[in-house]
């Protein structure tokens, strides 16, 4: 499962908020750090603590559902975005859907009553980093630290007081630290099953096709609600929902 990224949009972001030049996409694949399962480092001291009442869940990568085998998981990631956001919220809201938002903490800082909207509809919180870098896994443990514990307080703050629940790596970019740190911090390390390839825009009916032949792998998809255009991936999830309830699917969350 190749890694995605390198879009424009976070380099503006990044630019934008932290004054900053975006790192470019690395194009590593990441299916060996899913499969990690041990080794962890410790923190570094630099590491700031968890946050008060924080329970430590598993360091292991997460990608079953919550619901069992017959069930699925929408994840929805880079948001929340004043365009996009909303229309998937809509969707989702038809369908009876709940979902995990993986979020970028500028994003949330930037559009707090979209958290606030995500969490008032039942869906749940993933941190995705301050600024979306898909070479985390290069970097520094104090780097690490910074763009994991900043997201979580950005993304805490923006939902007025709801703390994510998962974290999920730019790119699937993990590290035994980085996926330690979040565990002590309450929140699961969230990978992926099936990447709905939406953020290429091949065209809604290439991504319904994509998530259908890549389902029997596993029940957790990828898609976007921010980086670009995202009107393909709502009129994808539009086709899908429906689709997936009538074949039997139920709707769950990444299992903690």
């Amino acid at each position: 499962m190749a890694r995605h990224g390198g879009r424009g949009w976070y380099g503006r972001v990044v630019a934008a908020a932290l004054g900053v030049t975006a790192v470019a996409a690395a194009t590593s694949v990441w299916t060996a750090q899913a499969g990690q399962t041990g080794g962890s480092a410790a923190p570094r001291a630099s590491a700031r603590a968890a946050a008060p009442g924080a329970q430590p869940v598993s360091v292991t990568i997460a990608h079953a559902s919550d619901r069992g085998e017959h069930a699925v998981n929408i994840t929805i990631d880079d948001g929340p975005d004043p365009v996009w956001t909303p229309q998937v919220l809509q969707v989702l809201r038809d369908n009876g859907v709940k979902a995990t938002f993986c979020m970028v903490g500028t994003q949330a800082e930037a559009h707090p009553e979209l958290v606030r909207q995500v969490v008032a509809a039942g869906h749940r919180l993933c941190d995705h980093t301050v600024s979306h870098d898909t070479t985390m896994d290069t970097k520094s443990q104090a780097y690490q630290a910074q763009q994991i514990e900043d997201a979580e307080r950005q993304i805490t703050k923006a939902s007025g007081g709801v703390r994510p629940m998962y974290y999920r790596a730019p790119g699937g970019a993990f590290t035994p630290y980085s996926r330690k740190l979040a565990a002590s911090h309450g929140m699961r390390p969230l990978g992926w099953n099936v990447d709905s390839k939406d953020f290429e825009r091949p065209g809604s009916d290439a991504i319904v096709a994509t998530v259908e032949r890549e389902l029997p792998g596993g029940p957790t998809i990828l898609f976007h609600d921010a980086g670009g255009d995202r009107s393909q991936t709502v009129t994808a999830l539009r086709t899908l929902l429906p689709r997936l309830k009538q074949q039997g699917y139920a709707f769950g969350f990444p299992v903690r």
